[in-house]
């Protein structure tokens, strides 16, 4: 009897702070769906989300970590700071990564994984996928001026979002034959816009990445956009209704998702 093989499924899990949180509802959905994941990519929460469940976390043990942990302590500036190059000096981030990953590299996933970074010298995108995870995910959650770029292999680098905020043609390029994107900027807003410095500061990186966005996406085979309300990158409160609105988005594409997998 002659093997029906499927086609190789990639998932592209975008930037965008707290509202990443969503990405593990999204994953729920395809786990109780039994649709398989065999690449993941992913920017900024999106590395930090795709590389724990890489390395093996389940869905369950991303919940409780989600809601068990005191964001403020690994987010605060009084017990991570910086004197130079970003507020946050990220060792709390790091070592937040470290203590869940346990000193895997790229090469120890179950789901061969990628973070994305970007080259602040030159602007390009940087495909992490050598050696331990937790520095290149702490890199490529480098959102500017508030956390300090990492060095590696000689390079400057940071949030992965300012480049590729939804990784598709990356996950495309690790053999992927369908590629399900996992925009977190498709739903741009502010109702209660209040222009302060750091208003117009933190508005104007999303509005660029909203756009980039939309241009990564245009190319994925089933997008997922996220509608998990406004918040600032830090406010990892609600973190319940954020991996619910993963789930509900993911519910309302899996009929397409399906079709193109058969």
């Amino acid at each position: 009897m002659t093997e029906i093989k499927r086609p190789k499924i990639g998932l592209a899990l975008g930037s965008g702070g707290a509202r990443g949180l969503a990405h593990i509802g999204v994953i729920k959905v395809l786990e109780e769906n039994n649709i398989p994941i065999d690449f993941i990519a992913g920017s900024s929460i999106g590395a930090m989300v795709g590389g724990f469940y890489a390395s093996g976390l389940t869905t369950r043990e991303m919940e409780e970590i989600t809601l068990s942990t005191d964001w403020h302590r690994v987010f605060s500036v009084l017990s991570d700071p910086s004197l130079r190059n970003g507020l946050l000096g990220g060792e709390k981030v790091k070592a937040f990564i470290e203590s869940y990953i346990d000193g895997k590299k790229f090469e120890d996933c179950k789901i061969p994984f990628v973070a994305v970074a970007t080259d602040l010298k030159t602007g390009e995108i940087k495909v992490l996928d050598k050696g331990k995870m937790a520095p290149s995910i702490r890199a490529s959650m480098s959102i500017p001026i508030i956390f300090k770029p990492v060095e590696i292999d000689g390079k400057t680098l940071a949030d992965g979002g300012l480049s590729a905020p939804v990784p598709v043609e990356i996950v495309r390029n690790m053999g992927a034959d369908i590629v399900i994107a996992v925009n977190l900027d498709k739903h741009y807003f502010d109702e209660k816009w209040n222009p302060g410095w750091f208003d117009i500061a933190n508005d104007s990186l999303n509005i660029l990445r909203h756009h980039l966005a939309l241009l990564n996406t245009a190319t994925a085979d089933v997008a997922i956009e996220i509608d998990a309300g406004k918040s600032y990158w830090y406010q990892f409160v609600n973190g319940q209704n954020k991996i619910l609105a993963g789930e509900k988005a993911m519910k309302q594409m899996l009929l397409k998702l399906k079709e193109l997998i058969h």
